[in-house]
């Protein structure tokens, strides 16, 4: 199967490279239900979707006469304008729903909006939702593709794809590189996404946080989630010894005032990653952040914006792994999928 790439001259060039023969997913709800080999499916589609977003005219029409709606119960910057980009870049029709200005500020329920997009046409919907759990409803009310855009503290497996490829497209390997992740752990489901696939992949997970923004039964969730290679380590100093890349997460603020903080000095003071600690890890490590960002609370601003940094890339990426999951997903079988 190839990829129709507009190019300068407007004329369809095919691009090989890209098959998703052997792609059995029908939906995208975390991690845990993707192999090693779908991983690097999604990166490999991924390598030939950066090419075409590098060319002057970033359009093709491999999805022409395909519909993503994007529904999303909460506020996004980054993954919804992603996943609207990735769309419209491989040529599908878009709807974005404001929540707020829709039928469910008049008591609509989300199974009867999920039902009207389907009646609508809609072959793939991006839901974000602050309940954990809700796109596991939406595949047993809909037949259409659900792809998870984060799902209250459970799960945000693109946001976990575009981190790995960062990695994988930066170092050129997965296997064997130790990985720290900093912060609120207990409420990132970018962190549970993350655990999943870098166990998968190989890599070596160290947790490192505050007692109180951890998992609670933490060693057991690691034991019964079946994870290789994922430890936890409270000293962040000891943590970030010898790491090949370190991933602080946003502080959630709003946490503070449950009492699970002290205060954010002690949490600075504790937990930041500044330039001190960086100079703790290899010498070519790299810093991933998966926005927005607090500078100077869970990150330092020079090392934000520092050489190691691959935040921004981490964005451009993003629409990448998002246009090769709407490429591989939409050319999936509903009685295909595992």
């Amino acid at each position: 199967m190839t990829i129709s790439v507009v190019g300068s001259d407007a004329s369809l060039q095919p691009l090989s490279g890209v098959s998703s023969e052997v792609w059995q997913h029908h939906h995208m709800l975390d991690l845990d239900e993707f192999s090693r080999g779908d991983i690097e499916n999604v990166f490999k589609t991924s390598n030939i979707m950066r090419q075409i977003l590098d060319r002057d005219v970033k359009r093709v029409p491999t999805l022409r006469g395909k519909t993503i709606a994007n529904l999303f119960y909460e506020p996004s910057t980054r993954t919804r304008a992603s996943f609207e980009l990735a769309a419209k870049t491989l040529g599908a029709g878009v709807l974005g729903l404001d929540v707020v200005r829709t039928s469910v500020v008049k008591g609509e329920s989300l199974v009867n909006t999920l039902r009207t997009l389907e009646a609508l046409g809609v072959d793939v919907i991006v839901i974000r939702h602050p309940q954990s759990g809700v796109p596991y409803i939406a595949v047993q009310e809909v037949s259409c593709s659900i792809i998870n855009a984060g799902d209250g503290c459970h799960a945000h497996p693109s946001q976990a794809l575009l981190d790995l490829y960062t990695i994988w497209r930066h170092i050129g390997k997965l296997d064997g590189l130790k990985v720290v992740i900093i912060g609120d752990i207990k409420h990132s489901r970018v962190a549970r996404s993350n655990m999943w696939g870098m166990s998968k992949m190989g890599m070596k997970v160290t947790l490192s946080a505050p007692s109180t923004l951890l998992l609670r039964d933490i060693d057991q969730f690691i034991s019964q989630s079946g994870m290789s290679h994922v430890d936890v380590v409270s000293n962040l100093d000891n943590a970030v010894e010898g790491a090949d890349v370190v991933m602080p997460l946003r502080l959630q603020l709003e946490r503070q005032e449950e009492g699970l903080l002290p205060s954010l000095r002690e949490f600075t003071l504790r937990y930041q990653l500044d330039g001190r600690r960086l100079s703790l890890a290899n010498r070519n490590v790299i810093v991933l952040h998966p926005g927005p960002i607090h500078e100077d609370i869970e990150i330092a601003s020079e090392v934000a914006h520092g050489s190691q940094s691959l935040i921004e890339q981490q964005v451009t990426n993003g629409v990448a792994v998002r246009m090769a999951l709407l490429y591989l997903i939409t050319r999936t079988k509903r009685g295909d999928q595992t």
